[in-house]
């Protein structure tokens, strides 16, 4: 039951979407543009309606939706594979290699030809991956630490891209660098829902057929090798996973921070830490947030579009302290 009231707070979500915008498109004029497209209708519209619905607004809102469920999906699987609250790609430096890895293919034009933009995020989350992972290991490897190896190394590849903007970029090319790196759904069409959808996809199936191993890290690699598990090959495949999903959306619509960090901790509250349960309901209130975010980042200043990053921070810090202090109090 609470399944379909997501879902359809999501569709409603989506439509609302696709009609708020500075030109103001009700719902009916936007279900018989979508059915038009989709299903070879010919209600009568204007050409503006039809490709402000169809080539603008339910593009962006498709990928707000997904970006926000894998984001989600990335932070429960961190948040268990290494038992910390605080896990989340963009604390980890995940977000942060793979802005690097990007701003490479924007304006350094390394790999250009061969790598895509979405080529070079993901080499650079990898990248960032294995040095926090090699970090973490020397020092130790317990989940403190690879949280504190995680904040290094997000400050490292962060520096690396305002290294390579300031040095490299033109005005023009930094000051669209810098709102992309904020977070922005302005570009994005059907071929970026294409890439974000299938990777949300392809996410939420591999995390539901680990759902006994995410289980049973929540008490421990050696728990969870006691019960069977193989446990070097589960951490590779579910951090190869949200190497892959964190690239991806980066990739599309820069780095956007908070949504892996507070979204599983809200799932968490509404329906427990177990993740049958918990991945759909964490995929599920990520799409909502980000698609909520967006809409929010298109109203808030009339005739201007906030990076939706500052957006989701806005909103994402002041949740987060709310639940570390109901979490305090329930201790």
């Amino acid at each position: 039951m609470l399944a379909v009231a997501a879902i359809m707070i999501l569709a409603f979500m989506i439509s609302l979407a696709v009609s708020i915008g500075e030109i103001s498109i009700p719902l009916s004029t936007t279900a018989k543009a979508v059915s038009n497209r989709m299903f070879g209708t010919s209600f009568e519209l204007s050409r503006i309606h039809q490709g402000i619905v169809w080539d603008y607004r339910l593009s962006r809102a498709l990928v707000a939706a997904s970006t926000g469920a894998a984001l989600a999906l990335s932070g429960v699987i961190l948040q268990a594979l290494l038992r910390n609250p605080l896990a989340e790609p963009y604390v980890l430096g995940i977000s942060a290699g793979a802005s690097t890895g990007a701003v490479c293919i924007m304006i350094l034009g390394l790999g250009y030809g061969i790598l895509g933009l979405s080529g070079g995020a993901f080499i650079g989350a990898v990248v960032a991956f294995l040095f926090v992972g090699l970090l973490a290991a020397g020092v130790g490897g317990t989940s403190e630490r690879i949280i504190l190896c995680g904040v290094a190394g997000s400050q490292l590849f962060n520096a690396l891209t305002s290294y390579i903007v300031t040095t490299s970029a033109n005005a023009e090319q930094a000051r669209g660098v810098m709102f992309w790196l904020l977070g922005s759904l302005s570009g994005v069409r059907w071929p970026d829902v294409y890439l974000s959808g299938p990777v949300a996809i392809i996410g939420f199936i591999v995390c539901m057929a680990h759902v006994r191993v995410l289980d049973a890290f929540i008490f421990g690699t050696d728990a969870a090798a006691s019960l069977g598990i193989a446990v070097r090959r589960a951490q590779i495949v579910l951090l190869g996973v949200t190497a892959f999903m964190t690239a991806a959306v980066v990739s599309i619509v820069g780095s956007i921070g908070f949504v892996g960090l507070v979204i599983p901790h809200a799932a968490r509250f509404v329906v427990g830490p177990s993740h049958d349960r918990l991945l759909p309901a964490a995929a599920l209130a990520g799409a909502i947030f980000m698609v909520g975010a967006d809409i929010i980042s298109r109203v808030i200043i009339p005739q201007q579009i906030l990076p939706i990053g500052v957006v989701t921070a806005l909103f994402g810090a002041p949740a987060f302290a709310i639940i570390l202090y109901r979490a305090r109090r329930t201790a």
